[in-house]
């Protein structure tokens, strides 16, 4: 008897130390390249660092929070229509934004097509094989796509940062990219050199006379084990002369939204995440709630915002619909006109 509940004990010990040392592995096989450069006030050297510090929840606080979900309900609405196929280009001064779904968009001004974390995977996870199962389908067929001239990058995440979709992407249309320091080395490593880095607060020339901004964003970086906050995370803004077009990203609300307002008005119209937020005790640092997202539109002193991040990937406990609910009834707390700040169907656009 004891020596059956001695091999009983070895062996469940065997096959935990077996199943710890396989994450760990895993971990480190899906962990990207820590960024190498100078200390900054938002890099100490090893790790970036959010505005004021603030840092997103620890190991601790995920198993408290996948021990003890509420999930809110999501169903499966891949029956909603594609929308048509966009329009070649917007010349001159005029935009044209197609929201696809999640934080992809098709941006188009002065003759430019720009893309926002594209994401056409069926999942976001490690190989396109594991992580939160899509929901709604995008908005636009891929191959409906025009020529794509710019992609933009805001962080790491799988759901932001799908490498096949820009296996896909890159070859067909060979676009600049532009993305936060660290995600350059990332790319080439998997085999897509020339991305540019770019720094809160640095700018760099486009197309057509374009200027690009990348902004702060409160949120952090990974995709293994070992590489948490080892790459950086952003915003963007398109300067234009008649108008700018700030993109968020992913984050959780800050008082340096109204620093970017100061620096790049006027802002003619935003894209501003609100979607899983909830529990706020867990989501609070790094995703903002609809109500805070409404916050970020009069911070930067938007003319009109575009809500995303919403209604496609499980990645909280808010479900599919509850974030429309909450934005509206904070819309109507705060006495903000619907038209300010919209949501629109995948597929469908909008002109500015």
């Amino acid at each position: 008897m004891g020596t059956t509940i001695f091999k009983a004990v070895v062996w469940i010990f065997g096959t935990l130390i077996v199943f710890l040392a396989a994450a760990q592995l895993t971990g480190w096989f899906l962990s990207t390249p820590r960024y190498m450069g100078e200390i900054s006030p938002n890099f100490d050297g090893k790790h970036f660092i959010n505005p004021g510090g603030i840092r997103a929840s620890g190991l601790g606080d995920l198993l408290k929070w996948v021990l003890n979900r509420e999930k809110g309900p999501w169903e499966y609405r891949m029956e909603i229509p594609y929308g048509p196929k966009p329009i070649t280009s917007v010349n001159g001064d005029g935009i044209r934004i197609t929201f696809v779904n999640h934080a992809t968009f098709l941006i188009q001004t002065s003759g430019l097509n720009i893309l926002t974390d594209p994401v056409w995977s069926d999942r976001v996870g490690p190989g396109g094989k594991l992580g939160p199962h899509r929901r709604r389908p995008p908005g636009i067929r891929f191959q409906d796509l025009p020529p794509i001239d710019i992609v933009l990058l805001s962080h790491n995440h799988y759901d932001h940062l799908d490498l096949q979709t820009l296996q896909r992407l890159i070859p067909l249309h060979k676009p600049a990219i532009y993305c936060p320091l660290g995600i350059a080395a990332f790319l080439e490593a998997e085999g897509f050199p020339g991305a540019v880095d770019m720094d809160w607060w640095s700018e760099t020339g486009l197309q057509a006379g374009l200027v690009l901004a990348c902004v702060p964003a409160q949120h952090f970086s990974g995709r293994g084990s070992f590489d948490r906050d080892g790459s950086l995370w952003c915003g963007f803004v398109i300067r234009r002369e008649t108008g700018n077009i700030y993109f968020a990203g992913d984050s959780g609300y800050g008082p340096f939204f109204r620093d970017i307002g100061l620096s790049y008005a006027p802002i003619l119209v935003a894209m501003i995440p609100i979607g899983a937020y909830l529990p706020r005790w867990f989501m609070n640092p790094i995703h903002t709630s609809p109500k805070e997202a409404l916050l970020i539109h009069r911070d930067v002193g938007a003319r009109h915002s575009i809500g995303m991040h919403y209604g496609t990937f499980p990645l909280a406990d808010d479900g599919m619909d509850r974030p429309v609910e909450d934005l509206n009834r904070s819309r109507q707390e705060m006495g903000m006109d619907s038209e300010s700040f919209v949501l629109l169907e995948e597929g469908k656009a909008r002109d500015f």
